[in-house]
């Protein structure tokens, strides 16, 4: 009995300190995909990955850089010699640590499915899979994503595809009996893509009625990038494919992340995997950027949802994440973090607010120098003196691994930092210090190369700018 109550102690003390818990029911397909436009990873990168999937009990990984040509572009022609032998050395790094090595084709830009054309098209495919089944690939996917045109239409036909994918899981399964079913993104990869109205759209209705049982749709949500699922909003998509479908999560992906001029990855989502489904699901991956290093903060947190979705908190998961990663460096890498999780544009809405309490200082500040009640400055003046002194320890101390991938959103959370100290002197002042406008042109300028803390330590720039410049107005108003 004694030996009992120990062992509940020690269970009972797991779960608190390491999030896990007695009933823990992992989702069967966890990983990483490789999936983001720009510089695919390099295989020193795959490999790291690979590895860091071992060690954070992720079991798969998927092959689809949309940059590779012969992934997507020039899906027909074969991967040279050199290449085919570089993906050898990934699988076999993958079957090292343990991890299912899923080799991914995108065809769907320039697929013929009918007649001489359509059969041609289906055996190089078919070539593509067997070369990869030679090198050791045992799990396949095939990918009909982003199909749209400029007007945002797509002209697949869902039927077609089921069809095709139907008859390539056939064959496979003919000839080898070790390979594992299909895995697939249809063209209407999302829900708000999926239906019109309160009806299933024919693409999708087409594609859900003829695909084989066993293949494994993935889709992305409510949107291609989202706020959050729901266990309701994933019955409903498992309903309309009728099984359970799989979630390729766009977090911390940052390909969308672009400048006017298209310059790509300018901010880095360094947050928590957060706001996904309890209940059950057949597989997650996590779409990572091409900052592979830095990926590993919300991937590390994406490892621990996906083993025990029950039991997940995203900021616990978080701190704990970054604790491990960065050691003693922790609570300064933590407060730079906090600036740069969410990720927005007019299409994509994803990650936790930044800088919470940053922004709510600043807010609280600006609302009380214009009711003109006694404005309480600590509160504000801390957040900034924390976070330049963060600033300028993880430029000092920071591995150069990191570094290589975030120096100039920490050079530029550096300049805004001091814009910030230098526009609550205004504050203090009662007038507005001259340089404060010229600081916020570099930081404009600068956003070419990197965008951090938009709605905070941002945005508190352009606030007290704006309050100087009515109070200006006005007093024009009244001469």
């Amino acid at each position: 009995m004694k030996k009992f109550f120990a062992r509940l102690i020690v269970l009972s003390l797991a779960v608190i300190f390491f999030g896990g818990s007695a009933n823990a029911v992992p989702i069967p397909l966890r990983g990483v995909v490789e999936g983001f436009y720009g510089t695919p990873w390099t295989f020193e990168d795959r490999a790291d990955i690979l590895k860091f999937c071992r060690e954070n009990n992720l079991n798969s990984y998927i092959y689809a850089p949309k940059d590779d040509p012969y992934h997507r572009e020039k899906w027909r022609t074969p991967y040279p010699a050199e290449k085919l032998a570089e993906m050898k050395r990934l699988v076999d790094v993958a079957r090292e640590n343990n991890v299912r090595f899923i080799f991914a084709v995108s065809p769907g830009l320039d697929l013929n499915y009918g007649g001489s054309k359509g059969d041609e098209d289906f055996r190089a495919l078919i070539r593509k899979l067997d070369a990869m089944y030679k090198i050791g690939v045992r799990d396949f996917a095939i990918f009909f994503d982003d199909l749209k045109d400029d007007q945002g239409r797509h002209h697949e036909n869902g039927k077609n595809q089921a069809e095709f994918l139907n008859r390539v899981q056939k064959n496979l399964h003919s000839r080898y009996k070790d390979v594992a079913p299909l895995i697939t993104v249809p063209t209407e990869y999302f829900y708000e893509d999926m239906i019109k109205g309160d009806k299933v759209k024919p693409y999708t209705r087409d594609l859900a009625e003829n695909l084989d049982e066993k293949i494994v749709v993935l889709y992305s949500g409510r949107g291609v990038v989202c706020d959050g699922i729901t266990d309701k909003e994933l019955a409903e998509v498992n309903k309309i494919f009728g099984r359970e479908v799989g979630v390729w999560w766009n977090y911390p992906v940052n390909d969308y992340s672009l400048t006017p001029d298209g310059n790509r990855n300018v901010k880095l989502a360094l947050g928590a995997i957060e706001k996904l489904p309890t209940a059950k699901m057949t597989a997650i991956f996590f779409n990572p950027m091409e900052q592979v290093q830095l990926s590993k903060i919300a991937l590390a947190t994406g490892a621990i949802y996906a083993n025990n979705p029950a039991t997940y908190n995203a900021e616990q998961a978080w701190e704990k994440v970054l604790s491990e990663q960065f050691g003693a460096l922790a609570p300064q890498m933590k407060i730079f973090a906090e600036h740069s999780r969410h990720m927005e544009n007019s299409w994509a809405k994803v990650g936790p607010p930044d800088a919470i309490e940053f922004a709510t200082a600043a807010q609280n500040l600006i609302y009380d120098v214009r009711k003109k009640s006694s404005a309480n400055f600590a509160p504000l003046e801390k957040q900034i003196d924390e976070t330049a002194q963060a600033v300028d320890i993880l430029l000092e101390k920071l591995p150069q691994k990191y570094l290589a991938e975030c120096k100039p959103q920490l050079e530029q959370l550096k300049r805004t930092i001091h814009a910030d100290k230098v526009a609550l002197d205004s504050l203090k002042a009662g007038r507005l210090d001259p340089t404060l406008k010229i600081l916020r042109e570099e930081i404009s300028a600068n956003e070419k190369q990197a965008i951090i803390s938009e709605e905070a330590a941002r945005k508190f720039i352009d606030d007290v700018i704006k309050f100087f410049d009515e109070q200006e107005k006005n007093s024009r108003k009244k001469k």
